[in-house]
């Protein structure tokens, strides 16, 4: 999928939350050696060491270059000044060990309005040619009207919580207006939405799995998602969603689940 930079960007990705520094460069490794290209990972993870040795590894077995993969990282809300935020991309990219990052994004943007330091040091960071894509994660459409009233670049993309619980659709509908993808977060809801009959219902009318049918439910909306998994078959499976399609009752079923029901927190009220 292109960024309104016209950047490409892999439709699913392989997220690294709550994954143990000293685990993930075998899960990272693992990931890339089955097929997965987008590496998404956070400074408040605590694991871009592990993460960066897991790229290494990869590269090494798969035979492919640093440019075959696209690494996202974020910035964590207290370090929103300007010079903060300098200091902890360079940190970042210095543990990850990597010459420049594919996406950088404002991790949550806070009750207090306060990224705008930060946004002016990632656009120059982009211009510099130190990220390819700069974006936010967990803004609301007045984060976004906020921030989009200074910015001189627009942001690529939003990741948001987003799951048939929790689809959006208002805020996606902002974000499109605007040229601004949508990247999914928990899209399985903590494997919340695993026994959900309407969702095993149509998993078995595809031969899929529940989380096939979700992950399917994203890409085939143009919502970007990152999908977490520590074992191999996992990974494996959750990328078998690209020979099958929903049809519009499909859709609509899994649509009709929206509770505007969160795992994570409300960005409305949500400071670190």
């Amino acid at each position: 999928m292109k960024l309104n930079n016209q950047i490409e960007i892999p439709e699913l990705g392989l997220g690294v939350f709550q994954i143990p520094n000293d685990e993930t460069a075998d899960v990272v490794k693992n990931a890339i050696v089955n097929g997965y290209r987008l590496i998404d990972t956070a400074k408040i993870y605590e694991n871009e060491e592990g993460t960066g040795q897991g790229i290494k590894e990869g590269l090494a077995m798969t035979g492919l270059s640093r440019d075959d993969l696209f690494i996202t990282s974020k910035l964590w809300g207290d370090n929103h000044s300007y010079e903060e935020t300098i200091q902890n991309f360079e940190e970042s990219l210095k543990k990850l060990d990597l010459d420049y990052l594919d996406l950088y994004l404002i991790h949550w943007p806070g009750t207090h309005y306060a990224y705008k330091e930060a946004w002016k040091a990632m656009e120059d960071l982009y211009k510099a040619g130190k990220i390819k894509a700069i974006g936010v994660s967990n803004f609301q459409k007045s984060h976004l009207e906020e921030l989009l009233s200074y910015a001189k670049i627009t942001p690529v993309l939003n990741q948001i919580e987003l799951h048939p619980k929790l689809s959006q659709e208002e805020l996606r509908n902002f974000l499109e207006l605007h040229d601004i993808k949508v990247q999914a977060w928990s899209p399985l809801m903590q494997g919340q939405l695993l026994d959900n009959e309407v969702l095993k219902k149509i998993a078995d009318k595809h031969g899929k799995s529940v989380a096939q049918i979700i992950l399917r439910w994203d890409i085939q909306q143009d919502i970007l998602v990152n999908v977490k998994s520590i074992k191999s078959e996992r990974m494996i499976a959750n990328r078998q969603i690209f020979d099958f399609s929903l049809d519009s009752e499909d859709v609509k079923a899994i649509n009709s689940l929206n509770e505007e029901l969160r795992v994570g927190p409300d960005p409305e009220h949500f400071n670190f």
